[in-house]
């Protein structure tokens, strides 16, 4: 069964709909999604095992296209625009190639439709192993994942997770069941080869990043054959965070046409 998501909502006008990337959560899009919603009725979601969204073992890209598929009908919308950074963005292309009717136009932040190596379990086992019982502050948490996260963005990007139990700190993201689905997270579901969304599609990648290679067009060209490019100086994997005004940019002209 899907699960009912949490989410945020801005603005009036045609619906958009936007989908974090693994370990983030809704409020990382705060920002774009006050900025869209001048003219969009904007939901940021938290998806399953994030955020305040409800926590389930399943964690493919198939039940979470159906979450937001579902998400979808409960707020009485037929269709509208996705926009999907990194794991998000996996999900909203599997939603578009399995409900393309669903889909007014998709944005894709910097993840394509391929498998790809990761070494973000790493980051799972590091912040699972942590005793969070005595830590009272974050500050005391930072301390302890540094040695296995020495990267202070991608720490500080972590912690956002962290929140105050009834015993010390807790993470609010569903660890253990990330873990266990990491190779799915890091995959991309086999589909049969005439699952195609042939609506108007935006890549946006980081000039700076990996996670869209020039190898990879040719299987957007087979996915989704009216594809456009645009690639971000200076960026890397968060665009949007890193170079929000070229960001918006491309992605207001994209929703607005």
């Amino acid at each position: 069964m899907p699960l009912a998501l949490a989410f945020a909502e801005y603005g009036a006008g045609p619906p958009v709909v936007i989908l974090h990337g693994l370990f983030g959560s809704s409020r990382n899009w705060t920002s774009v999604a006050r900025s869209l919603a001048e003219r969009n009725r904007v939901f940021t979601l938290d998806l399953r095992n994030h955020g305040a969204s409800p926590w389930d073992d399943r964690m493919d890209y198939r039940v979470m296209a159906e979450d937001v598929a579902a998400f979808l009908a409960a707020q009485g919308l037929s269709r509208a625009a996705l926009i999907g950074h990194s794991m998000g963005g996996k999900v909203a292309m599997v939603l578009a190639l399995t409900a393309p009717e669903k889909v007014d136009r998709l944005v894709v932040v910097d993840i394509a439709p391929v498998p790809r190596q990761t070494t973000l379990d790493g980051y799972v086992e590091a912040m699972r192993a942590l005793d969070l019982h005595d830590a009272s502050r974050r500050g005391v948490v930072d301390e302890l994942l540094r040695p296995a996260v020495p990267d202070d963005a991608v720490r500080l990007f972590l912690l956002q997770n962290l929140v105050p139990g009834p015993e010390g700190m807790r993470w609010r993201i569903n660890l253990k069941a990330i873990g266990r689905n990491m190779p799915a997270i890091a995959g991309f579901p086999e589909l049969p080869s005439g699952s195609v969304y042939r609506g108007k599609v935006l890549v946006v990648r980081g000039e700076r990043s990996e996670y869209v290679r020039d190898k990879d067009f040719d299987v957007f060209r087979r996915r989704f054959p009216a594809f456009e490019l645009v690639t971000v100086p200076g960026a890397g994997h968060w665009v949007h965070a890193e170079r929000p005004e070229a960001f918006l940019a491309a992605v207001e002209r994209f929703v607005a046409e």
